[in-house]
């Protein structure tokens, strides 16, 4: 029988490429597709792997990364710029909507999104997010992100491919972007918190990457909507208290949401006018300050029975 063929969009990223590299040791061809950056040298060059140029935007550049795919995982987008509720809408909804219109021409059998509970709108550990495509989102992120998981079904009632959302928690530890930027701004005694406590689901990074690989390769006839997270429940303050303090970093400031938003409005400034990219904006805090926290049972069920680290004080050695 031939090996299953997984492309993987973004797979320069941070989580694309996280998943790539553990995924390449499975008995399967890759097809990484990137855009701006490359691909690490240590996974460009096994035997397994082939690395495709890509533009979401135009349609043409994609025939070739999914001739013969059998799953696409998709992960590419931007995020860390200025006025996301302007090219949102292109770079998340339109993007994706080019990537299924090719998938389906490729016959490719499933698409997996990766996604996250915001796009349910608030929830809490007591109402967890349940899988549901009628959620009111507030943030802009969340809004497209909801907008490319209903694309995802209409297309697959129409072309017949396994539609998969996998909605994913926090991923942490050490080489997570967000993760690192917070343990940067933390050891200059810039990162601030607001006060609200809020609930935030979390999962490992190697945990996240078992539980995509068996929605990817590993599992037949996987279809539908997986909360992907891990049995801990905490605040999004608790967290990064714990977090810093293992690292020997001063906690963040508890600061009023003003002045939160103010820098987050000076970060989209430069943004706008510098070209380079905004490690905050107020679309982030938007998001940021929305609880959310998912129904795990199915992802346990079909995914992934046993948890690495359970809680993240578990895993507290991942940073």
């Amino acid at each position: 029988m031939t090996k299953q063929r997984i492309a993987i969009t973004g797979a320069a990223g941070n989580l694309g490429s996280l998943l790539a590299q553990k995924l390449q040791q499975e008995d399967v061809e890759l097809n990484l597709l990137v855009h701006n950056k490359k691909v690490p040298n240590d996974l460009s060059d096994k035997k397994n792997v082939s690395v495709f140029k890509i533009d979401l935007a135009k349609e043409n550049t994609l025939f070739a990364a999914f001739n013969n795919v059998d799953t696409i995982v998709h992960f590419a987008g931007v995020l860390f710029k200025a006025n996301p509720e302007k090219f949102l809408p292109e770079t998340n909804t339109q993007y994706f909507k080019n990537l299924l219109n090719v998938a389906t021409k490729q016959q490719v059998k499933r698409v997996i999104l990766i996604s996250f509970p915001h796009v349910e709108g608030e929830t809490t550990p007591q109402n967890p997010a349940t899988g549901i495509l009628s959620g009111k989102p507030i943030s802009s992120h969340a809004q497209t992100r909801l907008e490319e998981e209903k694309l995802l079904f209409q297309y697959a009632e129409q072309y017949k491919f396994e539609p998969v959302s996998l909605r994913v928690g926090m991923v942490y530890g050490k080489g997570i972007l967000m993760i690192d930027a917070a343990q940067w701004f933390a050891r200059h005694y810039l990162l601030g918190i607001w006060k609200q406590p809020t609930y935030v689901h979390l999962i490992s990074k190697d945990d996240f990457v078992n539980a995509t690989i068996a929605a990817a390769a590993i599992k037949p006839n996987i279809q539908g909507i997986y909360h992907i997270g891990d049995e801990g429940i905490q605040t999004l303050q608790q967290f990064l208290d714990d977090i810093t303090t293992y690292k020997k970093n001063p906690t963040p400031w508890r600061m009023p949401l003003w002045m939160i938003m103010t820098a987050a409005r000076c970060f989209e400034f430069y943004s706008y006018i510098s070209g380079n990219i905004s490690p905050l904006t107020r679309d982030f805090i938007k998001i940021g300050r929305v609880s959310y926290y998912g129904d795990t049972k199915r992802m346990r069920r079909e995914l992934l029975p046993t948890l690495k680290y359970k809680t993240y004080k578990e895993g507290i050695n991942l940073f």
